[in-house]
């Protein structure tokens, strides 16, 4: 008898620690989508109601809906750094792997984050050229975040060097460069015209190298203005790949420099 009772406590309290186990569990998961939302809910329930009730964009910088709201986008002051901003959707985009990214008419984020840049030069105080602003966005391998956001700050001095010593080697299709920035291995491409509005990013990247439509949560895509020639306008446009085989996490993030040491050179 006395055996049979410690084995049913022995049961009781092993299911116990179970139970605890998992409720530990499910509200661990709770927590981590609700803090991978916090970009949505600030856009979907802060930025555009106010907006539309108010007048009024807060907490982000402005909301442009004038197109309405599933083609809109909001400017929102990054928490890290004194120069960076994020450029996000007002209608949902879980992020690069989305393909509506890819349809015909979908917003060009990209070419919205571009003529949105005011933004980092106003909080750097200061005009900065072309080649010093970048636009980043990480792979859905490795984000905190689960809707769309474009990195918007100024580029890294030391990526920004050696893309200028680089530059006229960078053609209209994708190949890697021959050195590494933020010491990881990129591919890059020229793109030509003084915004984006004719040019997708992710489009380009999607169509231009193969196996990446259909792998795109697996993709870096970071644009950095430029000049080529002197006198031509354009754009690198620089992806890299995650790799959870080779442990290669790769964030388009690392080419930016959120003190923003270019505009103090």
């Amino acid at each position: 008898m006395r055996k049979l009772q410690h084995k049913r406590r022995y049961l009781f309290f092993a299911a116990a620690v179970i139970v605890v186990g998992a409720l530990v569990l499910i509200a661990a998961e709770r927590r981590l989508a609700d803090h991978s939302n916090r970009l949505w809910q600030i856009v979907h329930e802060g930025c555009v109601p106010d907006q539309q009730q108010h007048g009024n964009p807060a907490p982000c910088a402005v909301v442009h809906i004038q197109d309405g709201v599933d083609r809109g986008y909001v400017v929102l002051k990054d928490l890290v750094g004194a120069t960076q901003y994020l450029l996000l959707p007002t209608t949902f985009v879980s992020g690069i792997e989305s393909p509506d990214l890819l349809l015909p008419n979908t917003q060009n984020y990209f070419a919205a984050a571009w003529r949105e840049r005011g933004y980092v030069e106003r909080a750097a105080r200061r005009a900065l050229p072309r080649d010093a602003i970048s636009l980043a966005v990480n792979a859905m391998l490795n984000r905190s975040q689960s809707h769309l956001h474009i990195h918007m700050d100024c580029v890294r001095v030391d990526v920004q060097s050696t893309l200028q010593r680089l530059l006229g080697g960078i053609g209209d299709d994708w190949a890697v460069l021959p050195e590494p920035l933020a010491g990881h291995s990129y591919r890059a491409r020229r793109i030509l015209g003084e915004n984006l509005s004719d040019s997708n990013p992710f489009v380009l990247l999607a169509d231009g190298i193969p196996g990446a439509r259909g792998a795109m949560g697996a993709q870096t895509l970071t644009v950095v203005g430029a000049q080529f020639g002197g006198e031509k306008l354009g754009f690198v446009a620089l992806n890299a790949r995650v790799d959870l085989a080779t442990g290669t996490f790769i964030r388009g993030e690392e080419l930016q420099d959120h003190s923003c040491a270019v505009a103090r050179d």
